[in-house]
């Protein structure tokens, strides 16, 4: 595993920063009703002064969380493989290149204190899917959270409902995420968060 690693803007990063990981859309198709709550989300990370942990694109909802991060004084890491690394941001703090999707998420794994999952595509449910199991096999206990703008993690919700009712997994879960209308609650839901007890996977 190889990164490479570019600074801008500041001399030296803090590392004892609180690292929030966001999850979301690279595309710039998409109503502004998504864009509002990026943007939105992205001015809370930076006036609370937590560093942002995300994919390192300019594009989409990627592009607009880590604008409004910027613009209100916080601080961000990008973190892109080197396949895509054209639709890297030029102007976070902190850009890392991957050697690819693996080791991308890998490391945002690591450098987080939090997960949000704002609306996305297959990569977005992939990236969050798997952060919520390794929490279930107790790789970690760190927040998640998914942010159900419009309405759009309403079919999902209703998946998990269905796993549940069929025993694929156990009710506990239900602990293990939280599902927030709008950023503020989100945020809130991290600042006061207390992790679950730690349940065996198995029935």
């Amino acid at each position: 595993m190889s990164f490479i690693h570019t600074a801008i803007g500041h001399d030296k990063i803090k590392m004892l920063e609180k690292g929030i990981c966001v999850y979301c859309s690279s595309s710039d198709a998409v109503g502004e009703k998504y864009f509002a709550a990026a943007q939105a989300l992205g001015k809370l990370i930076g006036e609370k002064r937590y560093r942002l942990i995300y994919g390192g694109a300019t594009v989409g909802l990627m592009g607009a969380v880590a604008q409004a991060v910027l613009d209100a004084g916080g601080r961000v890491t990008g973190i892109i493989p080197e396949k895509i690394q054209f639709l890297e941001n030029g102007a976070v703090d902190e850009l890392i290149v991957s050697k690819d999707l693996r080791d991308r998420k890998r490391e945002m794994e690591a450098r987080a204190d939090a997960f949000i999952a704002l609306p996305g595509g297959f990569g977005t449910l992939e990236e969050v899917l798997e952060i919520l199991t390794l929490k279930q096999l107790n790789y970690h206990d760190k927040p998640i959270v998914f942010i159900d703008t419009e309405g759009f993690y309403t079919d999902l919700k209703g998946m998990f409902q269905r796993i549940y009712e069929d025993r694929f997994t156990k009710e506990r879960y239900r602990d293990f995420y939280h599902f927030a209308t709008v950023p503020e609650e989100a945020m809130s839901y991290i600042e006061n968060y207390t992790p679950p007890e730690f349940v065996k996977k198995w029935f």
